[in-house]
């Protein structure tokens, strides 16, 4: 093989090899970037908006909450028991017709299964996965 060739092929190979790094260092990006479903909770008088992160189906809320001298303030609830991640999968939330209702369904579109998630006791705790 001639020189030219040999400097061509591994030009060639260097730039797949940093097209290749640059696919993952964006993949891992939006990886870490999450991709959130929001849902708001069916209850008519409730200001609370859920949200699932698809992959790991981690959970959280916040809501509006009233503060003396000011516009407000947003109140978050972190996952508890139940609400954290979960087996990776392709979760969404779904909310009931129930106008009195103040949590929503985590939904697995991979493996069908749904629990049923609520803010108790300043967390975001969710019923065992069921099918």
């Amino acid at each position: 093989m001639s020189q030219k060739k040999r400097a061509a092929s591994a030009s060639l190979r260097r730039a797949v090899f940093a097209g290749a790094l640059a696919a993952c260092a964006l993949a891992a990006t939006a990886a870490r970037a999450g991709n959130y479903d929001f849902a708001p909770a069916p209850q008519v008088d409730l200001n609370r908006i859920y949200r699932v992160e698809r992959v790991t189906g981690e959970m959280g809320a916040c809501q509006y909450g009233l503060k003396e001298g000011s516009v407000g303030v947003t109140l978050c609830y972190g996952p508890g028991e139940g609400g954290g991640a979960q087996t990776p999968g392709d979760y969404r939330l779904v909310t009931s017709r129930h106008e009195r209702e103040g949590g929503v369904f985590r939904i697995n579109d991979r493996t069908g299964e749904m629990s049923i998630c609520y803010v108790f006791n300043e967390k975001v705790v969710c019923t065992p996965q069921a099918r």
